[in-house]
């Protein structure tokens, strides 16, 4: 009774510790793939701004580069530091599983053996046929010999109890072992990022120095590109305008301050907005590939740090000869021309408006119908830097949206 009792107190612990590894596991399998995914986001980025052509001199991108790299390589030390804390977190559970199998391993030998030997003595005692024959009736018989049969088929279960938690114990020790290995992995992954960082951040330092020599200029630089970004965005406003007043005067709207900023919508417009609306975090992202190199609202720039911009968008880098494509489906209200022969094309969704702008070629017309991912236009792609980069925006009616909540995992 007393070893069944030991054997049911050992099941649960068994099964309760096999819940937990696994849910480790499964943790753990949610970081590596992340972790995986970094290392291939980094190896792309790095490709994309090493193929970049510099046929003048121009430290304020490359020290924007330089802050790509760096800030991909910290995500992904971050995400190599977390994968081996929860291997680390596993390597102990299962460590501790080892040493409960061992001490579950030995009390299971002792028993055995115990058992063994007592068998040995009755045996040598009375021997089984005796056992039998000095029953005092068929009924008492029977019962011995069942009792008997039993005797045996615990005896050799306990035998298979044994060999079972041997096995155990060796996949554990060849586990642990695996886990191990993954882990020092892991750290050598993390020394040679380390490393890496190290001398980029050098790199950085030596091209702040060189920009703080001329901070002056860089900053007038900087403050004329964001001229040219406001009269941009003021362009795409102004088309959006109209589009929200063409869009009153259809559906016969009195004027008043509301319906001035928002549009009419028909029936069937409603819905596609609301279904716009549902799928908030999720909409695919504007490029098939490609990583956001300056993001939404008003932030510190990348470079020359004392200067404040605002980014009514995203701008993200992608490969040359990308093609921009519809985060959902919609109608094309607008194709704008824009400084330097590039083009905007203004997608309307319901109330929603998604940007996009520097287009080097539309093979979209005003008042089609496009469908989610449909492509839009090739993207523009700098003779100097070989930069290809999107400006995607996204409108609430007349007001600025945030991409980084709609489009999925920016």
């Amino acid at each position: 009774m007393q070893f069944k009792l030991k054997f049911v107190f050992l099941f649960f612990a068994i099964l309760i510790g096999v819940n937990v590894t696994a849910q480790n596991s499964s943790k753990r399998k949610v970081l590596e793939a992340r972790r995986v995914q970094l290392q291939k986001d980094q190896v792309y980025i790095n490709a994309l701004l090493s193929n970049t052509i510099r046929k003048e001199k121009n430290v304020l991108s490359e020290l924007k580069d330089l802050d790509a790299k760096i800030t991909s390589r910290e995500k992904l030390i971050d995400a190599i530091e977390s994968e081996s804390k929860e291997l680390g977190n596993e390597i102990y559970l299962n460590q501790l599983e080892i040493n409960q199998n061992k001490r579950d391993l030995e009390a299971l030998k002792k028993d055995y053996a115990d058992m063994i030997y007592k068998s040995y003595k009755s045996k040598s005692q009375n021997s089984r046929i005796m056992f039998l024959l000095s029953s005092e009736n068929f009924f008492q018989g029977y019962k011995r010999f069942q009792y008997m049969k039993q005797y045996t088929a615990f005896r050799k279960k306990q035998g298979e109890d044994i060999q079972l938690k041997t096995n155990e114990l060796q996949a554990l020790t060849d586990s642990l072992q695996v886990k191990k290995n993954q882990k020092n992995e892991l750290l050598s992954i993390k020394k040679n990022e380390q490393s890496v960082i190290e001398k980029e951040k050098k790199d950085q330092e030596n091209l702040l120095s060189q920009v703080k020599q001329k901070e002056t200029k860089y900053k007038k630089q900087i403050k004329q590109f964001q001229r040219e970004e406001s009269r941009i965005e003021a362009q795409i406003d102004k088309l959006i305008s109209e589009a929200i007043a063409a869009s009153n005067k259809k559906a016969g709207t009195k004027k008043s301050s509301t319906a001035s900023s928002t549009f009419a919508l028909t029936a069937e417009a409603k819905i596609l907005a609301s279904n716009f609306a549902a799928n908030r975090g999720k909409l695919p992202w504007p490029v098939e590939r490609g990583y956001v190199s300056t993001y939404y609202g008003k932030q510190p720039h990348p470079v020359v740090k004392s200067l404040t911009i605002q980014s009514n968008g995203v701008r993200i880098t992608t490969n040359k000869g990308s093609k921009a494509r519809a985060v959902f489906e919609g109608t094309v209200i607008a194709i704008q021309m824009m400084p330097g022969n590039k083009k905007a094309v203004l997608v309307q969704h319901g109330n929603y408006i998604s940007v996009y702008n520097n287009l080097e070629h539309v093979i979209v017309s005003n008042g089609d119908k496009v469908k989610e991912k449909q492509e839009i236009g090739t993207i523009f792609t700098d003779k100097i830097t070989g930069k290809t980069i999107l400006n995607f925006m996204l409108k609430n009616n007349s007001k600025t949206e945030n991409p980084a909540s709609w489009i999925y995992k920016m």
